[in-house]
């Protein structure tokens, strides 16, 4: 376990994170987790690249993920939301303790908002690759409904547990669902199983496919503008 990560028992740290907020007083939040070696600051350029003008006062709240060794990189150090332990996509490769881990730390993120007087039901979950997945994971078990969540170039991690462990609250919370049919990181076939298994279950969730590698592009993000121009404005 890395000296950056919660011990058992511990109460979860609140990450550093950079913070953007649109207006003095922001009555609505998105926290957006990075993907697997970046950081905090990855997407900050996306803040810039909105339409504001759709959105109410937000507070973009970019965490950075704790160091950690990655088993497919040699057990390099690195920022990573968990452990990848395999690259075979036909096992399971997340590690589960990781995945609880940062779980608890987003719902840390989360709390915090509510403190600082924005409700669960004004807060997207937004991600990008394993950031996307912590977002995917958590929101379905979240307790209290939330405006949406954003789940990009990514998957659902740990599928087999999610019956038993998902919370009613966002059985209808939006889900935006997105992949690059040229995704070499994630394969496309992957990713779209996710999204089937979910949608069989009963979720409500759109499904936007691009022809992109493993990255955002611009049709995405304008899709994105219009999305959350729906779920923020209630």
């Amino acid at each position: 376990m890395s000296p950056n990560t919660p011990g058992a028992g511990a109460a979860p740290q609140v990450l550093p994170a950079v913070e953007i907020a649109t207006a003095d007083k922001a009555t609505h939040a998105i926290i957006w987790l990075h993907g697997l070696g970046a950081d905090g600051h990855d997407f900050e350029p996306v803040v810039e690249a909105l339409d504001l003008d759709r959105l109410p006062p937000l507070r973009f709240v970019f965490p950075h993920a704790p160091m950690r060794p990655v088993t497919i990189n040699g057990g390099y150090v690195m920022r990573a939301w968990y452990d990848i332990l395999s690259a075979d996509f036909a096992s399971r490769r997340e590690d589960p303790a990781g995945v609880h881990e940062s779980a608890a730390l987003l719902e840390a993120l989360i709390a915090r908002e509510n403190s600082r007087g924005i409700p669960d039901s004004n807060i997207v979950l937004a991600g990008f690759s394993q950031g996307g997945a912590i977002a995917l994971h958590t929101a379905l078990r979240h307790p209290r409904k939330l405006a949406g969540v954003l789940a990009l170039s990514t998957y659902l991690p740990l599928a087999d547990t999610l019956a038993a462990e998902a919370d009613a609250a966002n059985r209808e919370t939006p889900i935006f669902m997105a992949h690059g049919h040229g995704d070499t990181v994630i394969p496309y076939d992957f990713a779209e199983r996710s999204f089937a298994q979910l949608k069989a279950e009963g979720y409500v969730i759109e499904w936007h496919p691009y022809f992109a590698e493993h990255t955002l592009v611009m049709e995405e993000l304008r899709d994105i503008e219009k999305w959350l121009g729906g779920v923020l404005s209630g």
